[in-house]
């Protein structure tokens, strides 16, 4: 009885790290892909060259994340194919003295993809994924004058922290599968 104490007691601290593995958990339909191609993404939006800094980002975030290496259409495993679909600038505050003057907004940036393998059929289910960031506008808190500063500039001036949201919720879907 004494001896079979240790040995169950060592089997049961065992059996607890039985679902943990080390380096990255891919899903099981992307485990023959190692290489993605990131060509730059359609944009679907009025919002010029926007496709470029959504692009990029999404490329740095891949890079952080290191579960798949970043290639050419020549010799990646699968391409990320993508269009950036909407961006959106929805009202979150406004001024006490006047509601129809917004001050903050809330700007939703969505981009469509799907990756697709050498033989051009799709792998894995396509998805849809969104970033968001709020933004004031410096002409209400008066850094600046109304004619150097409007509503637009302070938007393109968010987008960045949006798309960084946006390629952290992507690459997280592909390399983890949610």
């Amino acid at each position: 009885m004494k001896k079979f104490l240790p040995v169950a007691g060592l089997t049961l601290c065992l059996t607890g790290c039985l679902g943990y593995t080390i380096g990255p958990i891919k899903p099981s339909y992307l485990s023959d892909v190692h290489t993605i191609a990131i060509p730059t993404f359609k944009n679907e939006t009025l919002i010029p060259r926007i496709e470029v800094l959504v692009t990029d980002t999404v490329i740095k975030q891949f890079q952080q994340d290191g579960t798949f290496k970043i290639g050419n259409e020549g010799n990646a495993d699968a391409i990320l194919k993508a269009e950036i679909s909407r961006v959106s600038r929805l009202p979150a505050r406004s001024l006490r003295e006047n509601v129809l003057s917004t001050t903050e907004f809330n700007l939703v940036l969505r981009v469509r993809y799907k990756l697709v393998g050498r033989d051009g059929k799709t792998i894995g289910p396509p998805g849809d994924v969104q970033g968001t960031t709020s933004f004031f506008r410096t002409s209400d808190l008066g850094t600046t004058d109304d004619a150097t500063s409007d509503t637009a500039t302070d938007q393109r001036q968010a987008l960045p922290l949006a798309s960084q949201e946006l390629a952290e919720h992507l690459v997280t879907q592909l390399s983890e599968g949610w």
